[in-house]
């Protein structure tokens, strides 16, 4: 799984994509939302013209259905790329030749997470709150605080449970309050607490924050040395006054 910091880039402003790749480290070039429908073409073309690294390049493609759709598979597979962020999947994706990163946005794509999960050609599972919230009618994703509403905490931990069951690593969402990072910090330290394996950026500054939140603290190495050094593998043992065992 690239990560744990990953940042969207336009697909038809070919100019960012060297820039995303050094602020974070995988970029997620976006044919779909991030592109006006009459920049479609452009973004492909932007796609075969200017190549990068494949290793930590993923291609956001739009919905299964839609008239992009196939256009944008045979950009991917022309500009040589192996992986694929499905917006909007609903069901277990069949894309032969292709890693799918599957984006669970929609109503419909939450409630079926399992099954898109079990797919084999899935590697990971993303949530989206924004579509998820306008695929319901609603309005906001967030309260005024930043804190999100139940609907989408729902979501975020059915995604992430349903990858977890199938052995697939899970990305959070974005965090698009693009000045506070300190709000953007304590959602990336929840995420690894959590279990997800990345959290998606949509601003090149947000990439070290997240990067900061995914790596361990000077305190947390060395509580992990104590814990070695007390006796791994012999069932409980005490640090720091605390009971520790294998899930701990």
């Amino acid at each position: 799984m690239i990560g744990p910091a990953l940042l969207f880039c336009p697909a038809d402003r070919p100019d960012r994509y060297a820039k995303a790749l050094a602020a974070a480290d995988g970029v997620i070039l976006d044919l779909e939302d991030a592109v006006a429908a009459d920049r479609k073409g452009a973004a492909r073309q932007a796609l075969l013209a200017t190549p990068v690294d494949p290793e930590r390049t993923i291609v956001r493609v739009n919905p299964a259905g839609t008239e992009h759709h196939a256009r944008d598979l045979e950009a991917v597979r022309g500009a040589g790329y192996r992986v694929v962020m499905l917006a909007k999947t609903e069901s277990a994706p069949d894309l032969p030749g292709l890693e799918v990163v599957a984006l669970c946005e929609t109503a419909r794509g939450v409630l079926a997470a399992a099954e898109i999960a079990a797919a084999p050609g899935v590697s990971a599972l993303m949530w989206g709150a924004e579509d998820l919230l306008a695929s319901l009618g609603g309005q906001s994703s967030r309260f005024a605080d930043g804190r999100y509403r139940d609907v989408a905490r729902q979501a975020r931990s059915q995604v992430l449970l349903a990858a977890g069951a199938y052995g697939k690593d899970a990305i959070d969402s974005v965090y698009v309050d693009l000045d506070d990072h300190a709000g953007l910090a304590v959602e990336a330290a929840d995420a690894v607490a959590s279990g997800f394996a990345a959290k998606a950026c949509v601003h090149p500054a947000q990439a070290a924050v997240v990067r900061t939140a995914f790596s361990p603290t000077d305190e947390q190495a060395a509580w992990a040395r104590r814990v070695v050094e007390a006796g791994t593998g012999e069932g409980v043992v005490r640090v720091d006054g605390q009971m520790v065992d294998e899930p701990l």
